[in-house]
């Protein structure tokens, strides 16, 4: 056995994805409703059932014990602004007026490192509460902004993804920088953060009506030039933004269409929205390896449209979840899956409760292609987990407790679960966030 110092063991009903329902069906998911996932070292050794397991461990093992609660992977939000956290729940703006009245002031604070820092331990403890434990998040045009996220996602071990973003033209002043400030800036940005501890990062062009085509260019060069980088951007969210792309860059088949044509498309770029693509634009996704960030609650929100789940998972595109904080209204990702599933039904599809977690969890993780590390309880792969309580509050004990299967529970868990279902989150094997503790 290994030595059992660095052995720990933790017990209750475990719930986890090896695939997309959509595609695997049943056989996608695996339940074990007394397990025991072993972590050695912060990585996972081996699930099983727990009279198995536990037979196995020696006797002075450390053990937490989490039984009566539900175990699912680290939640994986997949875009979200950690600067735009003091402007969530914001009244009365559709996208482009939303810029102008609340991100671009809000955004102008974070050239000082101290509020930077103040609000970006905030947002990590949030996600972490919430039992987020990967995100894939926007700073601002600031260099500190992404120091200070990156320094508070580091000291909480999180897998964190982000980056300064690039702005040179149709933007305040105080905001703008230049095609070679930013791709200076951003290099320097990813030379220091880019590998370290679990930390990646992310070329950011807040979206291509805010960014010359020079700038776009070097954008396309700096994801180039750094394999295994990250390239996160909006594309199509609301219908004023694409006839703006549209003037602002006539040479262009359409809104993606300028992403791809400075190189910015490929594996690990992320695409927040993609609500108004035409079949042309979702097959250019699909087969460059392009990903989609869902974000319902911003959508809904900023009254953008309806995201086309089906058709992004007919031709292949890989889809994750995003919270989109501060236009989107909630970190807790249950919230999100809560908005996700009536935007589907506003738009004449279904969402299951399993695949909702699968694209939460394992969706997530192929989406930012972390899926070899995080995403699932797969032998080997970072021991991030949430714990839920179903017996969080008197209405989700009651109604939890009317439940005659898993797939009602977990449906159950996604409309009615928030911040107050998360017992406990842990990242690499250790408790970052206690219910009942400060």
């Amino acid at each position: 056995m290994t030595d059992t110092r660095r052995v720990h063991a933790v017990r209750g009903e475990l719930i986890h994805f090896t695939a997309d329902p959509a595609d695997a069906g049943d056989a996608a998911l695996v339940h074990l409703p007394d397990g025991v996932m072993l972590i050695v070292d912060g990585l996972i050794s081996e699930c099983g059932p727990a009279e198995a397991m536990l037979a196995k461990l020696p006797a002075d093992a450390r053990i937490t014990d989490y039984r009566g609660k539900l175990i699912l992977p680290g939640f994986v939000d997949t875009h979200i602004h950690y600067a735009q956290t003091d402007i969530i729940a914001s009244y009365g703006e559709q996208l482009l007026a939303w810029l102008e009245k609340y991100t671009f002031p809000t955004e102008a604070r974070f050239s000082d490192p101290e509020h930077a820092g103040e609000v970006a331990d905030f947002f990590c403890d949030e996600l972490l509460r919430n039992g987020t434990t990967t995100a894939l998040a926007f700073a601002t045009v600031h260099p500190a902004s992404v120091d200070a996220l990156f320094e508070a996602a580091r000291q909480r071990s999180m897998r964190m993804i982000a980056g300064k973003v690039l702005m040179d033209r149709n933007c305040p002043d105080y905001l703008a920088d230049t095609a070679d400030t930013g791709y200076a800036d951003s290099k320097a940005l990813i030379e220091k953060w880019h590998g370290c501890d679990r930390l990646l990062y992310a070329v950011t062009p807040r979206f291509a009506p805010t960014s010359t085509r020079e700038q776009m260019a070097l954008a396309g060069r700096l994801f180039a030039e750094h394999p295994g980088v990250y390239l996160q951007s909006h594309v199509a969210e609301n219908r004023g933004e694409v006839a703006w792309v549209a003037e602002l860059y006539p040479e262009a088949r359409s809104y993606l269409d300028v992403y791809e044509r400075y190189g910015h498309l490929g594996e690990r770029s992320v695409y927040a929205h993609c609500i108004w693509l035409d079949e042309t634009d979702r097959e250019r996704m699909a087969s460059t390896g392009s990903a989609m960030s869902f974000c319902p609650t911003s959508n809904l929100f900023l009254g953008s449209g309806l995201f086309d789940l089906d058709r992004a998972h007919a031709l292949g595109v890989r889809v994750g979840i995003g919270t989109d904080v501060g236009g989107g209204t909630s970190f807790s990702m249950l919230q999100t899956l809560n908005e996700a599933y009536k935007v589907l039904q506003l738009n004449g599809q279904r969402l299951s409760a399993e695949r909702a977690f699968y694209l939460a969890t394992l969706g997530g993780a192929r989406s930012l292609y972390l899926d070899d590390r995080i995403g699932n309880f797969a032998p080997g792969k970072e021991a991030d987990f949430v714990v839920i309580d179903p017996a969080a509050t008197p209405l989700f004990a009651r109604r939890m407790a009317a439940t005659t299967s898993l797939s009602e529970r977990l449906f159950v868990l996604m409309m009615l679960g928030d911040d107050r279902c998360v017992a406990a989150t842990h990242v690499l094997g250790e408790c970052a966030f206690e219910a009942g503790t400060t």
